[in-house]
């Protein structure tokens, strides 16, 4: 070391410096990577994504490959500060030399690369994955070592490196990662996506039409009037009873029917002959299954039926898709029936309107995991069929009955959420 000149030790220092800044930076890049990410330019065939997955297969041997080189060089580098001090200024110099190295590298090889890595952490570890994979073929030996030693205190408290924690998200987390994508999603698929694992969470009584305003075919009527129902029906697909909804016979197609009506065959006996088996679901079912099981028996209409078998009510594949992408075969006549927002700011509400849609649709705090109409809500809450007139306060928005009719509430209007405490429900 002593033929060494000076400025070739000062030359040294200096690149020893700036291979502990690459290790540094390229250990936060590539413990920074998007996973998502790697492994879509890793199935693109991207050669710095692909060879940083395989490093990242086994971080442990990669930390320690890291760790080793940069405990290297730091080292290195101190014992050559030391001689440049000494020759410089003597034993004096070597605390101040000691201090001097110290601040260099924290600045310029901890702070300074490990920041910018962890801002454009690809810039880096990409680069980077072509150098530690040869480098840890050559050194496996010594990372081996080093990895057994260390492997066998992590398991001294606990902790095998062998069982990798996976990489899935939960819903939430998921959730979390589809709205932080701002721009990056637009607003209207970002609304899709989160829809898409909301559907964990609802079930079909959630979303069906109810038994008493299901639109069928009674055989039991005479043929004009049933001639009057299919020829105005808006829907494709409808239930076919006899004498009574509970009695289903089957779902007739309408297309069916009108060929046969265009064949002067349309009869009671064909309409039986013609309809499609009923298809009952449970209820209870969540969405996400339903959707699944709609695509895999290749049916459109379901019929929901609770534990005794008795008929609830009825959904569709479009009800279901609704859900996801938002109405699309709902008359609008019908929205402005239900749901009026008036002068004053409140909105008259059938009390047959879903709470969920009022959620999602208005952007109120009702709760949506109890019953699924306005109406059934304010019984549940009141437990007494109201009287018009009566008032209450319902999880902070002021609800006024108007109209009941039948045991069931018909008409309300609801105010604003006033500015108030959290409260589930008071009157």
């Amino acid at each position: 070391m002593s033929d060494i000149s000076t400025g070739a030790l000062f030359g040294i220092l200096l690149l020893l410096i700036l291979l502990s800044a690459f290790f540094s930076g390229s250990e936060t890049a590539l413990m920074t990577l998007n996973r998502y990410r790697l492994q879509h330019l890793a199935r693109k065939g991207h050669p710095g994504a692909v060879r940083a997955q395989r490093l990242l297969r086994r971080p442990d041997r990669l930390i320690g490959l890291i760790l080793l080189g940069n405990n290297f060089v730091n080292i290195l580098a101190s014992s050559l500060a030391t001689i440049i001090a000494f020759r410089i200024g003597g034993e004096a110099a070597i605390a101040g030399a000691a201090g001097i190295l110290t601040l260099v590298i924290l600045l310029f090889a901890e702070v300074t690369p490990k920041t910018l890595a962890a801002l454009h952490p690809e810039r880096l570890a990409y680069p980077a994955a072509f150098v530690y994979g040869p480098l840890l073929k050559l050194l496996y030996p010594l990372v081996w070592f080093v990895n057994g030693i260390a492997n066998q205190l992590l398991r001294l408290i606990g902790v095998s490196p062998d069982d990798m924690e996976g990489q899935a998200l939960s819903q939430e987390e998921l959730r979390s990662v589809v709205m932080e994508a701002g721009a990056m999603i637009p607003k209207k698929r970002r609304k899709m996506l989160l829809n898409i694992l909301d559907l964990e969470k609802a079930r079909v009584e959630d979303i069906m039409v109810p038994r008493n305003e299901v639109d069928g075919i009674d055989l039991q009527e005479p043929m004009e009037e049933i001639l009057q129902k299919l020829q105005n029906s808006p829907y494709t697909r409808i239930p076919v009873f006899d004498d009574g909804i509970d009695n289903i016979v089957g779902i007739l197609h309408i297309r069916k029917a009108m060929q046969a009506l265009a064949q002067g065959e349309l009869t009671r006996e064909t309409i039986r002959e013609i309809v499609d088996a009923p298809y009952y679901i449970p209820e209870g079912t969540p969405l996400s299954r339903q959707l699944i099981n709609f695509q895999r028996r290749k049916q459109h209409v379901g019929l929901v039926v609770d534990e005794y078998g008795d008929l609830l009510g009825l959904v569709t594949l479009a009800d279901l898709l609704e859900e996801i992408v938002g109405e699309f075969t709902t008359d609008p006549s019908d929205t402005v029936a239900d749901i009026q927002r008036q002068e004053d700011g409140s909105y008259l509400v059938a009390g047959s309107v879903n709470v969920r849609e009022l959620v999602k649709n208005l952007g109120w705090e009702l709760p949506v995991d109890g019953p699924r109409t306005i109406n059934g809500l304010i019984i549940e809450y009141l437990e007494t069929i109201p009287e018009p007139g009566t008032s209450l306060l319902l999880n902070g928005y002021p609800v006024e009955i108007l109209q009941t009719q039948d045991n069931t509430v018909k008409m309300v209007r609801i105010y604003p959420r006033r500015p108030q405490p959290s409260r589930d429900a008071e009157a």
